[in-house]
């Protein structure tokens, strides 16, 4: 069994004897999802094996393994509490008499032909995979009845929810800050949806509750849609729960198919929110990054910087020059003066840590903000950096920088424009001493080489 991915978003298994067909599909796949995390395996036994550990979002499996073909497979995902509801696609280029007497009997939800290609396989599994997300999330209820909740919580379980069951609204209210000051803390439980008794025991009321989440956590109806399950069912009521900012309700008793209905259609509306939150970051992402050399652009650091200036209680301001890229660009030309910018700008990438905030400030000219350092740190960065770059010879050209720096130590208000200014005028020092060197501005009328 070949795992490729960490952990993310859509959750896929593929079952072939091919190693070449797994293969195959898994590069396409994860081309078109790449937030997928996928596993493949070559036998149902081997996926069986995964299968009791972990859950998945969709089976992709061959009709014919060795062993135990992909029928049985289905047959023991039906019958796997915590696998029964997910997607099974069988993948065969026969269509023999044994699939289409038995395949859905054995509980598989769709066939496809192999016979068409990988291609439209994998854009089969996407459309699978899109009809039944609806469905897939986790769902924080709040119910201070045992046998209420007991029962309910099996209803839901039974149609592939992770519940996490509490009795009180400050119990919810505790969790659901939790989750959302570690938002990506892989220990914090993040939830999906809120399902809630409105009429709680003890001083937090499901009334409350729904208030809280709305005016304290701020969280919208998109953000986290707020289910309520109530035993009255007039017209004042119905006003309170959506006064209180629940999206829907549902009366005592539970009735399943409602139950589920209404979870559905919520959940559906919390998927559509996460695909355009991811979607909306993603064209941040590209609009913040510089395209030719891959690190972050001028409008990233003017959007980002003050806030990250302020978050670290010293800071330094490192401004990079490469020195006379004009002659290689007139006598190399603009295609080879591009190729040394970029992979001048993957080295950056790689000498700096993950916590530095590195920008193309202006065509040749590199920012790089350095949380928790001063002058004296930053200028042993420096001094490395110049170093290696004249080991680097991208198309065997020597390259050297000139390097400008400040830091907020000693200053009593620190604001981006001054660090850009200060680390500015220390760079142009540099150029005039003779480029190919580092100088430090500690204040803003001593400049100073390294």
């Amino acid at each position: 069994m070949t795992i490729l991915y960490p952990e993310r978003t859509s959750r896929i298994m593929i079952v072939d004897r091919s190693e070449v067909a797994r293969s195959i599909i898994s590069h396409i796949l994860q081309k078109e999802m790449p937030d997928a995390y996928i596993v493949t395996s070559g036998s149902a036994e081997e996926a069986l094996e995964y299968l009791h550990r972990e859950k998945f979002d969709l089976i992709t499996t061959a009709l014919l393994l060795p062993g135990l073909d992909g029928l049985d497979l289905c047959h023991e995902v039906r019958k796997s509490d915590k696998q029964h509801l997910t997607p099974v696609i069988v993948v065969s280029s026969d269509a023999d008499t044994r699939l289409l007497r038995e395949g859905f009997s054995a509980g598989v939800t769709d066939y496809f032909n192999k016979s068409l290609g990988y291609k439209r396989l994998v854009e089969f599994i996407k459309d699978v995979c899109q009809r039944h997300a609806g469905l897939v999330g986790r769902v924080l209820y709040i119910e201070d009845s045992p046998s209420t909740a007991q029962s309910t919580i099996t209803l839901m379980e039974k149609h592939g929810l992770y519940i996490t069951h509490v009795t009180s609204g400050e119990d919810a209210l505790r969790l659901l800050k939790k989750a959302q000051n570690s938002p990506d803390s892989p220990d914090v439980e993040q939830y999906d949806i809120v399902f809630t008794d409105f009429f709680l025991e003890g001083q937090m009321t499901g009334g409350d509750l729904l208030y809280a989440i709305r005016t304290q956590l701020h969280y919208s109806r998109q953000e986290m849609p707020l289910l309520v399950i109530t035993i009255e069912d007039n017209q004042k009521c119905q006003a309170e729960i959506f006064h209180a900012g629940a999206n829907d309700f549902i009366t005592k008793p539970v009735i399943e198919e409602v139950l589920i209905a209404r979870l559905k259609s919520l959940l559906l509306v919390k998927h559509q929110y996460n695909v355009l939150k991811r979607y909306s970051k993603d064209m941040y992402q590209l609009a913040t990054t510089d395209s030719l050399t891959g690190v972050r652009n001028k409008r990233f650091l003017m959007d980002e910087g003050p806030a990250f200036i302020h978050q670290h209680k010293q800071i330094c301001l490192m401004m990079i020059d490469i020195d006379h890229f004009e002659i290689i660009n007139d006598v190399q030309g603009h295609i080879i003066g591009d190729h040394i910018l970029h992979v001048i700008g993957r080295f950056l990438l790689s000498y700096f840590a993950d916590d530095v905030m590195l920008v193309r400030f202006a065509g040749k000219k590199f920012t790089a903000l350095i949380p928790n350092a001063g002058l004296d740190k930053g200028k042993v960065i420096a001094e490395n950096l110049r170093l290696k770059m004249l080991e680097l010879k991208p198309e065997s050209i020597d390259i050297t920088v000139s390097v400008g720096l400040t830091s907020s130590e000693g200053v009593a208000e620190t604001t981006l424009a001054t660090l850009i200014s200060d680390a500015d005028s220390a760079l142009h020092t540099a150029q005039i001493q003779g480029y190919n060197r580092t100088c430090l501005c500690v204040t803003h009328k001593n400049i100073t080489a390294a």
